[in-house]
């Protein structure tokens, strides 16, 4: 039997509710971008994002409100752009500190990931979101601060979760081999790629009546059923 040495987990669908997501953090975000990029646009960091996400558009000569559109269009459609992803992170980041809301985790969420590490698993987040936002949405948990249970933060600047070299780097990053790593998401595709990379690999399907047949991949309804 292999050893899962660290735990690799997705955040929407696996951690967290994709709802809270959706209908608290994408509108939060979409509301207060435009004021953000008028008032922070000088900023350096905001430039630099402002930039990449004009060159990602292909757009030579924008305006800072052809980019603002551009940005609320991206939000709408979900897009995995990691210049809208910092930017977002930047807006949750008031939206955390003023208290306007805390990040859903799923019940059995907080107790398992002290339980793991306690067991001496290394727990690691790679998600689309920033790694910044990554942190806020486990520092300002309804479970509490979650932040110090983990020991890295992945996103796509990485690559994306789909390729399968995205999850190599990971593993080099994190200097570990692949078959000690478990990663956990809600995404098929996403652990299609992680397995071709080597990892060991565990499907959360929380939402549907009945478990998929024959699932190329383990598959758990909570974290509870969880044995790495």
């Amino acid at each position: 039997m292999i050893e899962i040495r660290a735990i690799v987990t997705d955040i929407e669908g696996t951690t967290s509710s994709i709802d809270f997501v959706r209908d608290v953090l994408f509108p939060y975000a979409r509301k207060r971008l435009p004021a953000f990029v008028e008032t922070h646009g000088n900023k350096p960091e905001v430039q630099h994002w402002l930039h990449e996400a004009a060159r990602e558009a292909g757009l030579v000569e924008a305006s800072r409100q052809d980019i603002i559109e551009l940005l609320l269009q991206w939000i709408d459609q979900d897009r995995k752009s990691t210049a809208l992803k910092a930017l977002q992170g930047m807006i949750w980041k008031d939206g955390y500190e003023a208290g306007d809301y805390r990040a859903h985790v799923y019940p059995e969420v907080a107790a398992r990931l002290r339980d793991w590490r306690a067991d001496g698993l290394r727990l690691y987040v790679y998600s689309s979101g920033s790694v910044p936002a990554q942190k806020l949405f486990f520092q300002h948990s309804e479970a509490g601060d979650l932040g110090a249970l983990f020991a890295g933060y992945f996103d796509t600047e990485t690559g994306p979760k789909r390729e399968s070299e995205s999850y190599r780097r990971i593993a080099e990053a994190i200097d570990e081999q692949p078959r000690h790593l478990l990663f956990l998401s809600d995404i098929v595709e996403e652990l299609d790629a992680a397995q071709a990379a080597g990892f060991h690999t565990g499907w959360l399907v929380r939402e549907l009546q009945t478990l998929p047949n024959a699932p190329r991949h383990a598959v758990y309804r909570d974290f509870d059923a969880i044995t790495p």
